[in-house]
């Protein structure tokens, strides 16, 4: 049985951030009025709202932070032009965050939600439940 065309995508848009795309790779995934919203958590406890042009930036000082990164796509599911994820991040440190030193692996458990239009991403919604930090 085929799988969801968009799940396809949504997975392979989690493969591609694991290696750390960024520019024109990563905005391939995304439809030019894409919002993607990261709601409260460890590492910001105020959230935070970021269009196209925020997210391909956020990219770029990512990859001054972390070493190495990795999801695992545990579930997925798809209703029209929706997908839901249940995915594990883990993120290797490339400089000091607050007490924790370079090298220390940092690991999420996410619900990511995405709306698609014409194949790629107009809306992100992640709900990041961070594993223990220590003191940051």
């Amino acid at each position: 049985m085929p799988q969801h065309p968009d799940i396809e995508a949504a997975v392979r848009y989690h493969e591609a951030v694991s290696r750390g795309a960024t520019g024109e790779e990563l905005a391939r995934f995304f439809h030019a009025e894409a919002v993607q919203e990261e709601f409260p958590n460890a590492l910001f406890p105020d959230g935070v709202r970021r269009h196209l042009s925020d997210v391909l930036q956020a990219a770029e000082r990512g990859r001054e932070v972390i070493a190495h990164q990795r999801f695992e796509v545990h579930n997925a599911v798809a209703s029209g032009d929706q997908v839901a994820l249940e995915v594990t991040w883990t993120g290797t440190l490339a400089v000091p965050l607050g007490e924790l030193p370079a090298g220390h692996v940092l690991r999420a458990h996410i619900a990511v939600f995405l709306e698609f239009r014409e194949g790629k991403i107009l809306a992100q919604r992640n709900y990041d439940c961070y594993e223990r930090l220590g003191t940051v």
